[in-house]
């Protein structure tokens, strides 16, 4: 017995020490941390149960017959995070440069597999040179196999993608398709096709960073949610997420409470809006000071500033907050940030979280680029997205909802449960000024009367009581009071229930 319990622990040993000794110090070299050591930060102490060790490839070609590393590139397993279960996969870069094999893939499968079953998030964490090219075919049938398993678990269980290495090729489309995508900075990439093809292709010259680089993806493509320094801090970031998500779409996200009182007021938020209508303000500064303890956890800060999401606790609950960003652009609507805002309502609304949207919004970006950009259509996302959304909506305008964007932004035609306003809010088909111009187009070359004309539609539509007479608007509240409004409302709506008419799926505008 002696000498089969030495055999295991020799085994273990092997299977731990990865791709060697040599290949480890050279992943610390770049700042990196091993396979099993991103595991340790990221779990709870002790927690991890690891599958599969002693699993190697099956290839007999170019050679890779005489290389067998136990676990073939890829550590999979479960333990918890703040004590709540969750599936893990982290690819060793030190064993064949982390590249999937059929063996490595049907490790991933297995994983996939066994959270859907027990109703638990699946975290990746992806360090890998892409398909491993001696396996030929077989290594990509094992990425199609990862691909269906994501389509699977879509909307199921929550699945978040922790880029800290090479991603390239194939291996970029597991990633897109899960909820969330974190990177490193200066470590880690995503690309399709690397400098080097295209430099032979379109004769572009290109480093690695800036075709696919952390900064890149965070702020350029949209791809990423969120950039970090590097492996440490993103992985206890990872964590800090965790606990705004629920395990799977039968359940709610964790309550966690708080000393912060439900009707605590802030007066400050009385002078938040400018008196000039055109003077910008910080929505954060609004979001910050209305949920619990001023904690929130803004996602894709740097892309599409225009508008603001992340996810924030009231009274103890989870919410997704979506809010127009005046700062930026005025807090229009564009393309991109229309995508970035319908995806995330998306995830809300798959996974029991409600929605607090805020709004300021002159409109949608107006310009040839957008227009050939496909506005209409990535506009209608949103608009989709909030329509079908059935948890609860809850929606204060602070200042301007004009347009087509009042609708979208989860008006209570697109049955918003609650609808609220601040005194001061604007809900028009336009600005007084531009829809002066267009209804008295004959007084153009008379200021004065223009002017006149002006104050009259301000005073008849600048205002949200006009919605509020047709029960568009629930109420007009004092801005202080916002905190303690949307905090009632939430409660008022906990066993809300709403089911759209059977489908097998919607056609949403892509």
């Amino acid at each position: 017995m002696k000498a089969i319990l030495d055999q295991l622990d020799q085994k273990r040993e092997a299977a731990r020490l990865g791709g060697g000794q040599r290949r480890i110090d050279a992943q610390h070299g770049k700042g990196k941390l091993t396979a099993r050591e991103r595991i340790e930060v990221l779990l709870d102490a002790g927690t991890f149960e690891e599958w599969d060790m002693f699993v190697e490839h099956r290839c007999t070609d170019f050679g890779m017959e005489q290389s067998h590393i136990p676990g073939d590139g890829v550590v999979i397993g479960y333990g918890t995070i703040n004590n709540r279960l969750v599936f893990v996969f982290s690819q060793d870069f030190t064993v064949f440069g982390g590249a999937l094999s059929e063996a490595h893939a049907e490790k991933i499968c297995k994983l996939m597999d066994q959270a859907m079953k027990v109703g638990a998030p699946v975290i990746g964490l992806n360090d890998s040179g892409g398909a491993r090219i001696q396996e030929g075919v077989a290594s990509l049938a094992g990425y199609a196999e990862v691909f269906q398993r994501n389509v699977m678990a879509s909307g199921v269980v929550p699945q978040i993608s922790m880029i800290m290495g090479p991603c390239a090729g194939g291996a970029v489309y597991s990633p897109a398709m899960t909820d969330f995508i974190f990177m490193v900075k200066d470590s880690s990439y995503m690309f399709v096709t690397g400098p080097e093809v295209v430099k032979t292709v379109t004769h572009e010259s290109v480093t690695a960073e800036e075709l696919g680089g952390a900064i890149t993806h965070s702020s350029r493509s949209g791809v990423a949610d969120l950039a970090f320094e590097n492996d440490v801090e993103a992985l206890l970031m990872l964590r800090r997420l965790y606990n705004y998500i629920p395990s799977n779409n039968r359940e709610k996200a964790p309550y966690r409470p708080t000393l912060d009182p439900v009707d605590r007021a802030d007066m400050s938020l009385d002078t938040l809006v400018p008196e000039n209508p055109n003077k910008p303000y910080d929505m954060k500064e609004l979001i910050t000071k209305t949920v619990d303890d001023g904690e929130f956890f803004e996602l894709q800060p740097d892309y599409a500033a225009n508008i603001v999401i992340g996810f924030a606790r009231m009274d103890g609950n989870v919410v997704g907050i979506v809010a127009n960003q005046p700062l930026v652009l005025a807090g229009c609507l564009d393309i991109k940030s229309s995508i970035k805002a319908a995806r995330f309502v998306r995830f809300c609304d798959a996974f029991n979280i409600p929605v607090v949207t805020f709004v300021d919004v002159p409109g949608f970006m107006p310009g040839t680029s957008q227009e050939y950009g496909g506005i209409i259509k990535h506009g209608a996302k949103l608009l989709y997205a909030y329509a079908e959304c059935t948890v609860p909506k809850i929606t204060i305008i602070t200042r301007k909802a004009y347009g087509g964007a009042y609708d979208v932004m989860s008006s209570k035609h697109l049955r918003g449960d609650v609808n609220l306003a601040w005194p001061n809010a604007e809900i028009a088909v336009m600005g007084a000024k531009g829809a002066v111009e267009i209804i008295f187009r004959e007084d153009k070359n008379d200021p004065e009367k223009l002017a006149a004309r002006e104050a009259e539609y301000k005073a008849r539509f600048a205002n949200p009581f006009v919605a509020g007479a047709r029960g568009f608007i629930d109420d007009v509240i004092q801005p202080h009071e916002t905190r303690k409004r949307i905090c009632r409302s939430l409660a008022m709506l906990k066993d809300k229930k709403l089911e759209n008419p059977w489908r097998k799926h919607g056609n949403i505008p892509l």
